[in-house]
Parts: C-alpha cells; structure tokens; sequence
C-alpha cells in the first residue's frame, strides 16, 4: 500500500474492484469533501468509533492469577477430602472435581452469569455488613475480590462447562471459592487456607445455590437484553422507518403467495417492518418487568432459612444500585426456585423477535434478489464476494446470516421451554440449560441486529425496477371491479396475461368506459390508501 502525507493528511493508495469504484462514483461523485475519499474515510471513521463506543460499554479488566510458581500444585480440601488444584488458580476443590465430573462439550458458563453472580455476593456481603451478620473487614475483602469478578479480570478461573448438576451448584461453589481465594490473597494470607475468609461461611453467608443462580440468571438477562439487546433492536428499528420514509413515494406492485397483487407503495411495504419491531420491543420490555424479581433471599426451598428477615430486600436495594436496573426481591421465593416463567415469558418474546428478523431478512433478500432476472426492486450493500467459482457474483450475505443467527434463537427457545418443565417440586435442575440459551439467544439477535442494520438497511437503495413493473400488473383490474364487477375484471386480467396487453388495453376493449375514467380508475398511486 503506497502513502505520502499532504498537509496534516496522508495519502494512501488502495485498490477495489473497478466496478465497485465506478458505482462509488456514481453514487457520492468525486472530490475532497464529498466524494470517494470522503465517503471512504468516513466509513473508517465510522467503523473505529463503533468499536471504540463497544470497547467503553465494558473495558477489558487485565487477567489476574493467584501468586505461585510456573506449573506449581497447591491442595485444597472440602467434605470429600483432598484435590490437587493449580497453585496459580483461584478455584479451590469443589470447582477441581466438578472439571473432573462434568467434561461434556465444549460450552463454559457465559461470562455475563459470572459478572452476575460477582454482583450479587458482593450485595450479599455488603447487606450481611449492614444487617451484624457479618464482620467489616471480611466484607470489604470479599467486596473487593467481587469487583475483581465484576469486571471480568478473574474470567479465566471460572472454567466450568454449562453441563452441570441442575441447579448451578458447581458454579456458584466455582465463585464463592474464586472470590474468598482472591479475598484471603488480598489480606496477604495463604491462598486455599479458607482464612479469614472462607467460602461458604461468608461468601455464601444467607445463600443457597437454588437461589443465587436464578437470582444470577435474571441478572444477566436484564443486563444483557438492556444493555446490548434492546438498543441493537431499536437502532434496527429506526434504519427500517428512514428507509420507509425515503421509499414512501415508490409506488410498486405487491405480492402475495409470490404472485402479483395490487400496489403499494416500497415505504408502505417497510413500515410494515418498522412496525413488527416497534411491537417486538414493547414485547422485551414487558417481559423485563419479571426478570427484575430476584429469588435471593429464597435460600433453600423458598422460606429464607438461615437469613436475616431484612436480607431478601436489602440485598435487591444494593444489586439494583449496581446494576442501575430497578431489581426487587420477589414476593414469592417458592415460585422463583421451583418455576421460572419469567425466563419462558422472555424467551417468548424473544422467540417473536427472532420469527419477525428472519421475514424481514426473507423480504429483503427477495425484494434485492436479481441483479438481473430476479426481483431487483432493492439493492443491497456489497460486503462479500459471493462465490468461489463464479465472478463477480455477490450474494445476500447479511440477511443469510440474520436469517441463521434467528433460527438458532428460536432453537434456544425450544431448549429452554424443556429446562422450564425441568421444575419438580422446591427445585427447577435443569437451571444451567435455561441460562445457556436464554443469554445465546439474546446475544444472537442483539449482534443480528447490529449487522442487519449497520450492513445491510443503512446503504440499501431502491432500483427502478419496481416502478417499471407498475402497468404490466394484471391485478390492477381489482380497481375495476366495483364499477364493472368481478367476473368482468377478472375476464380483462385473464386477457390481458393471456395476449401480453396491459389492463388498460384490455379494458378499453372489453368496457364501455371512457379512457380517461379508465385510466383513472387504473392509476397505480390512486390504489395504495382507501378510495375517497
């Protein structure tokens, strides 16, 4: 790549397809301002600030690991007796044999429940603080080892696959030795002596794995479909309604089954879209109200055995100040362990948002399908080169990839509909299931929309092609049918395919009409709202 400076800009030589140059021109023109440089360097612009405004949202914390010697042992103990643990991990031994007992796949524990469970033992500790049952320094320990959690620097000590006993124990278990590991490093004690902070008597203080995971699980989910789904969705939504407004005059022939129907016009046709979003996320939003109820609190099976009577709402107080989210405690802790209709509700919804991408992508790709000899009415962004063995080709590959990143929702919707069956008596066992495909699927259609709108709507452009078509419609004789009645319009659309003539040809043979009600009645942009 050749470069030389010009003032305070640097020239830089690059190469692109002469035809993708040639369409640059037409498009933008040439010049410093506004031209291909210009648009190119924007586009630039544009990118890295994307990244740059992703990188903020959640800045990478630096990898931590417990002090000890390069391929060091240490022993660590629990009810079972001993294990031998990396001396340089902060998991201790019950997290050692759940990677011994549970080596199935490949899929760890999502990073958003970790940050979770971070959250919530620090709430805990801090409310046990607050409440006496728990001494201060302790607390400040292990609320600084969950920060450490929070921001993701201790990602690399929680290994532990999805596929674990049902109700998340090894994972919570995984954090509560994670996090008094690092707090007693903090202290300047010896990692794995469980002094002065020990894993289940403080860090678990008020707690059992049947209610720190769903408490996790809803969590993560509200932050995720907050944070990164609910804006992914409306930045989607409003590239959708500027194109329906730039489209709104574009009058073109409808379809129906995919054969002619009557007219419409291209911004109608997108509304239409901007619509299905606009409901989809009222749908989310819905759906966020139950995921803010936290089953914390709910300890064992739902009476709160062993907790302060003020720990439930307390704990919420301080999980909804750092989350910025308006979490509660749930009324009712028995329903929170033994059912989770709140995470069924989500997926439902999200499982419509899926079902609404992948006919909007559907559309966009038929409506841009051609260049030549297909619909042609749209053209899509090229991004990729469309094939190995035919030049040139370019394929609608944003919308293929909405379209499979969709489908793969809605199959997390049908595993997570089993883990909710998974509910039998005080407990749901089926907890990690649900977890892992209500997050996968929230993170699929959050990055689905981001591409879809960015990639593909932003730079789609409308063709003349759906304007040539208008006339050669034959369902415009549906206009006749009041005044000439329905058999008779059906008879001059029939002729009309049958000798290659228009509807207006046809009618002004077949009718008494004058040519200029005729052409009237026949007049495409009369037909795209109701008649006066």
């Amino acid at each position: 790549m050749a470069k030389h400076r010009a003032g305070d800009r640097r020239i830089v030589s690059i190469s692109i397809p002469e035809d993708l140059a040639k369409r640059l021109d037409r498009r933008v023109g040439k010049g410093r301002e506004k031209g291909r440089s210009a648009t190119i360097s924007r586009m630039i612009q544009e990118s890295l600030d994307s990244e740059a405004d992703e990188r903020s949202e959640e800045p990478r914390a630096a990898a931590r690991s417990a002090r000890a010697q390069p391929d060091a042992i240490r022993v660590e103990k629990d009810t079972m007796g001993e294990v031998e643990v990396p001396a340089d991990r902060y998991y201790g031994a019950q997290t050692a044999r759940s990677l011994l007992n549970f080596d199935i796949g490949e899929d760890t524990m999502p990073r958003s429940v970790i940050r979770a469970f971070g959250v919530l033992k620090q709430a805990a500790a801090k409310t046990n603080v607050e409440l006496g049952q728990m001494d201060s320094n302790i607390g400040s320990l292990i609320s600084s080892a969950c920060d450490e959690v929070i921001s993701g620097s201790l990602d690399q000590h929680f290994p532990l696959r999805v596929w674990q006993t049902g109700s998340g124990t090894q994972t919570n278990m995984n954090a509560n030795e994670v996090i008094a590991n690092r707090a007693i490093e903090i202290s300047g004690g010896s990692v794995g002596s469980k002094t002065p902070v020990h894993p289940n008597d403080h860090v678990n203080r008020a707690q059992s794995s049947n209610d720190t995971f769903p408490t996790a699980m809803h969590i993560a989910a509200a932050e995720e479909v907050s944070h990164r789904l609910l804006p992914a969705v409306r930045h989607l939504r409003s590239a959708l309604a500027s194109k329906a407004r730039d489209f709104r005059s574009i009058v073109k022939i409808g379809r129906t089954h995919l054969m002619d129907a009557v007219p419409l016009t291209l911004g109608q046709e997108f509304s239409g879209y901007v619509s299905m979003l606009d409901a989809n996320i009222s749908r989310i939003e819905s759906a966020m109200g139950d995921l803010l109820e936290l089953a914390l609190g709910g300890t064992a099976v739902g009476t709160g055995l062993n907790t302060h009577p003020e720990f439930a709402d307390t704990a919420a107080g301080h999980i909804a100040e750092k989350t910025g989210l308006a979490f509660v405690s749930a009324e009712n802790k028995f329903a929170q362990l033994a059912a989770h209709d709140a995470l069924v509700a989500a997926s439902g919804a999200l499982n419509t948002l899926a079902t609404s991408l992948m006919k909007i992508a559907n559309d966009v790709r038929w409506l841009g399908s051609g260049p030549r000899c297909g619909l042609a009415e749209i053209r899509l962004p090229s991004v990729q080169p469309g094939s190995s063995i035919m030049p040139g080709k370019v394929n609608p590959v944003i919308p293929e990839a909405v379209i499979q990143a969709s489908a793969q929702a809605i199959a997390c919707d049908t595993a997570l509909l089993q883990a909710a069956q998974g509910g039998y008596l005080e407990l749901n066992t089926m907890l990690p299931l649900a977890a892992h495909n209500l997050l996968q699927a929230i993170q699929l259609l959050g990055a689905a929309s981001t591409i879809f709108s960015e990639k593909c709507i932003a730079g789609l452009e409308a063709t003349g092609r759906g304007p040539e078509l208008l006339q050669s419609g034959l369902m415009l004789a549906t206009a006749l049918a009041p005044v000439v009645g329905y058999e008779q319009a059906a008879k001059i659309a029939k002729a009309a395919h049958a000798s290659g003539r228009t509807v207006l040809e046809e009618a002004l043979e077949l009718t008494d009409l004058p040519e200029e009600e005729l052409r009237e009645l026949l007049d495409p942009e009369q037909m795209v709202a109701p008649a006066s």
